[in-house]
Formats: C-alpha cells, structure tokens, sequence
C-alpha cells in the first residue's frame, strides 16, 4: 500500500529482497548476463566473448540469481601468459533494483575462491573508472584492493582507468588450513567442472 511504502521511506527501511543465489554461470545463463551488462555499464560485449570466457574458464563466471532472473554476474579470466598465473576481472554487474544488498561482493569472493583454489592465481587485477567512487570503494574498501597503476585512456570514451589488483596470499593460506575464506567443498566442485569441461 502507499501507506506501508511511505513510512518504510520514512523509516529508511526498505521491502525485505527475495533470496539471492550466488552460483556459477551455465551456458543458459550467457543472454541474461548480457543483458544485465546492457542494463548497467557503458562497456558492452558481443555473445561470443562472454562464449569464450564460459567454455575457456568456466569456474570463473558467476551468477547472482533471485526468484529464476538474473541480476548480477562476474565475468573473469585467467591470465596464463604473464610471469604469475593470475586472474582478471572483465567485468561485474549487479541491476540497480539490487544494488546495495552486498551481492557484488559476493559476486567477487565467489570469482577470487575459484581463482586461487581452482587455478592457483597469485593475483586478481581489474580496471576502475577514476570517476567511479562506488566501485572503488567496494574494491578497495571492501575486497581489499590496491592501486597498481594508473592507464591512460584506456576506456573508449577517453576516461583513465585505475589499474587495481588483489593479492591472494591470505585467501590460499586460509583454504589450506581449512578456516573460512576458501570453501573447500565449492573448490571440489569447481575442480570437478574443469575435469569435465
């Protein structure tokens, strides 16, 4: 009722969301991912790279689902050519009707388990918008981040990037003493997956 709704705006409260289900991309999931890009960034992809990323590292994509719709996803990779084995975020999205419920965090640590305990990555990189102050401070702040360096122009409308990367000493000590961080029944799975790819 409007009632209800204007004194949870009054309150600061707001309508209890729907459970969200934090879980990696299949294939059936690679349109809505897309369009969740579509709905939220500047920076699109065409279907085949985020094909490329599924059947290249499949434990790296992850989903955040809610009553069978997905709004929000992690798009990462391996860099394998690089002195360190690590990983790369390409892109994270969460729909605005989600945001602020911790679910891009969730997103990351999800992505950040399967690089370490999948594919041993030392490291994970991304690259920010020096504009955009939410995200850094969700990766700084948040996820723990630091700024490596700053790329010039590096998006197509000329803005400079950060250049941010997370270092996974703590994470893979934590999965192999068994404490928090790393879940070593998802690592299994994970594991699992890329057996069978």
């Amino acid at each position: 009722s409007t009632l209800e709704t204007a004194t949870r705006r009054a309150r600061g409260t707001r309508r209890p969301a729907a459970m969200v289900c934090i879980r990696p991309a299949t294939l059936d999931d690679l349109w809505a991912m897309q369009h969740c890009n579509l709905m939220c960034l500047p920076e699109n992809y065409q279907m085949k790279y985020y094909l490329y990323h599924s059947l290249s590292w499949p434990q790296l994509l992850q989903v955040a689902e809610s009553n069978g719709k997905i709004v929000g996803y992690v798009l990462a990779k391996l860099d394998e050519d690089s002195a360190e084995i690590h990983g790369h975020i390409t892109s994270l999205a969460v729909l605005r009707t989600h945001r602020k419920l911790g679910i891009a965090a969730k997103l990351m640590t999800a992505a950040h388990g399967a690089m370490s305990g999948v594919f041993q990555a030392k490291y994970c990189s991304l690259h920010v918008r020096v504009s955009n102050q939410a995200a850094i401070h969700l990766y700084a702040d948040t996820l723990g981040y630091a700024q490596n360096d700053v790329e010039a122009k590096y998006y197509a409308d000329g803005e400079d990037a950060y250049d941010m990367r997370k270092t996974f000493e703590r994470l893979a000590k934590e999965g192999e003493k068994g404490e928090g961080g790393v879940d070593g029944s998802l690592v299994e799975q994970l594991k699992q997956i890329a057996v069978s790819a």
